[in-house]
């Protein structure tokens, strides 16, 4: 929020009595409130602007030509998970800056599961230093589906409403329908609590329609990440929820609703930009918001209107138009110059006023990581683990059984149950590698109950070994999927060596692995060598028969007990509709 002294400043600046900080000329502006783009020239006084005025003449110490390049609004991601690029806020920078995202506004919900308000507070306490912009979405779900899982720490009421006084926090983080329709009060208290601090609250809306979507609605909810199709598009829109329409990873919902927002002729003020959880291989080779407006763009959109989606849109959204998302007197300086609006590739990147990218790399080094030991070890097995531990026990001895299997779509997070008669030999519960279908096993990593989630997963693709990771979403305990138990206890273990991260293995041995020592959800290793472990990973995953788009980001989200239809924890296979355990094993 300005102060006086910046309030005094610009004044004085834009009357010529005192001296600008910078001066952008030759600049064409798109100007995201008057939709227009017209020649003029940028003055910017410490972080903020003084005039866009094509007439003004003022002073400045600094003066960048930008030889008729466009200048647009840092763009703004409006939900994010840090967490799942595997890299901490000071290394994601070099991803996510770089192709003009100068606004994150993240759910640390993955770090809170793990390590509650202490991994938050580490999680923030670079913020003031980094070249952008951290928004806090306060996360509503630790647990995210209590009773039915593990986790590591839990945030309740008064912890939420504490966090929410952080000057950081613009939202309560995304809250599932369960919480809703299931009239838990400790939710509708953090509701209220929110919304009488005048901040909004984000959506989880997966699958719902009709009355449900209604209810949803009505306890003041404000927007949903989670539509896949033009149907749902329309019913949250109906209903006056926002909708950010996500391109990440494994979820892949951008073409399908920008498709549809065209065909039906909607609005597009109400639609803005988000990648939820996007690896940075992905963010680097395709982009981050910036791929997203492109997108957009190249399906139809109107630059400008796709511009104001990933700008102007979400900052109206979180009611900070004041101060982020338009190149307007007043406002934090958060500006691209990009040689043309048809394509946003940043040229420069200025935050607040100051260049910190150019060409496609940071102007500064990045800020040395200084994480607590305590965070970096937060894998405790209470039990040993071995190929025992995976066991499924059928009353029959020999012969086949019917089972509950997760059936994957790929580029989706969302799944069907589906029925399959699986082999059983000596009362144990065998996979069927020819109908595509392998074990799954959640493994409690918190040293609390020692708990083994056990299920089948169809779709993966897994023709041997296992492949294992600590990143099992939202309670991040270690998830497992093989052809055989040997390898997944084999994988497992190499999880609990590291201190959390990735493994594959496969003849007992294990074969690739990558360390996240942080919270067992980020690493420590600089950017260029995690890129280079990732993609080993992946490549060792993908010679195990693994078809998934994006394997390990497919595997942390295959258990997720809240979105439909089946979920699995270290307590088991979980109907997520109706939100209880169910058995695996159908007779």
């Amino acid at each position: 929020m300005r102060s006086f002294e910046e309030i005094k400043g610009l004044v004085e600046a834009g009357l010529g009595k005192v001296t600008c900080d910078l001066k952008i000329e030759n600049v064409n502006l798109v100007n995201v409130f008057s939709e227009e783009i017209y020649p003029t020239n940028i003055y910017i006084k410490d972080k903020r602007i003084v005039s866009i005025d094509p007439k003004a003449v003022l002073q400045a110490k600094e003066i960048i030509d930008a030889k008729n390049k466009y200048a647009v609004p840092g763009l703004i991601d409006s939900h994010i998970h840090i967490e799942t690029t595997m890299l901490p806020p000071e290394s994601l920078s070099a991803f996510t800056l770089v192709k003009g995202t100068t606004t994150l506004c993240v759910d640390f919900m993955e770090i809170a599961n793990v390590c509650g308000e202490d991994g938050l507070k580490a999680m923030v306490q670079s913020m003031e230093k980094l070249p952008y912009r951290i928004l806090l979405e306060v996360s509503s779900r630790v647990p995210t589906a209590p009773g039915l899982e593990t986790t590591g720490a839990v945030l309740g009421s008064n912890e939420v409403a504490r966090i929410m006084e952080w000057k950081e926090s613009v939202s309560l983080g995304e809250l599932d329908p369960s919480k809703i329709l299931f009239v838990k009060d400790e939710y509708l208290h953090k509701i209220a609590d929110t919304l009488q601090k005048r901040k909004i609250v984000n959506g989880h809306a997966i699958g719902r329609l009709g009355q449900e979507l209604n209810v949803y609605a009505s306890s003041g909810i404000s927007d949903d990440h989670e539509c896949v199709n033009t149907e749902e598009l329309i019913a949250r829109l109906r209903v006056g929820m926002k909708v950010l329409i996500r391109e990440g990873s494994s979820e892949r919902n951008l073409d399908a609703l920008i498709t549809g927002a065209l065909e039906n002729g909607l609005n597009f003020d109400n639609l803005m930009f988000c990648t939820d959880d996007k690896h940075i291989t992905d963010i680097l080779e395709e982009g981050h918001i910036n791929y997203n407006v492109n997108r957009a763009i190249e399906l139809g959109v109107p630059p400008i209107k796709a511009i104001q989606m990933g700008t102007l849109n979400t900052a109206k959204h979180f009611r900070l138009e004041d101060e982020i998302g338009s190149i307007t007197p007043g406002r934090l300086a958060d500006i691209l110059l990009v040689d043309t609006i048809d394509r946003i590739e940043p040229k420069t990147v200025i935050f607040q006023g100051k260049v910190v990218a150019q060409e496609g790399r940071l102007t500064e080094e990045m800020i040395e990581l200084n994480y607590p030991e305590w965070i970096k070890q937060t894998v405790t097995l209470k039990n040993l683990i071995t190929a025992e531990s995976f066991k499924l026990v059928s009353k029959v001895n020999e012969g086949r059984v019917r089972v509950n299997v997760i059936d994957l779509i790929d580029t989706q997070i969302i799944n069907k149950c589906m029925e399959a008669c699986l082999p059983v030999f000596d009362h144990k519960v065998s996979v069927d590698l020819d109908k595509d279908i392998v074990k799954l096993a959640v493994v409690e990593r918190y040293g609390k109950t020692g708990g083994v989630g056990i299920g089948f997963v169809h779709g993966s693709g897994l023709k041997k070994g296992a492949m294992a990771f600590s990143t099992s979403h939202d309670h991040h305990n270690i998830v497992v999927m093989g052809t055989n138990d040997t390898d997944m206890a084999a994988a497992t273990n190499e999880i609990k060596r590291l201190q959390g991260g990735l493994a594959t293995a496969s003849d007992g041995e294990v074969k690739q692995s990558m360390a996240l020592t942080i919270g067992g959800l980020m690493s420590e290793e600089p950017v260029d060598m995690v890129l280079s472990q990732l993609a080993v990973m992946n490549q060792s995953a993908e010679a195990l028969g693994c078809t998934m788009t994006a394997p390990f980001m497919a595997l942390s989200f295959i258990s997720l007990p809240t979105v439909p239809e089946l979920g699995l924890t270290d307590l088991g296979l979980i109907d997520v509709l109706n939100h209880q355990l169910i058995e695996v094993i159908k007779e």
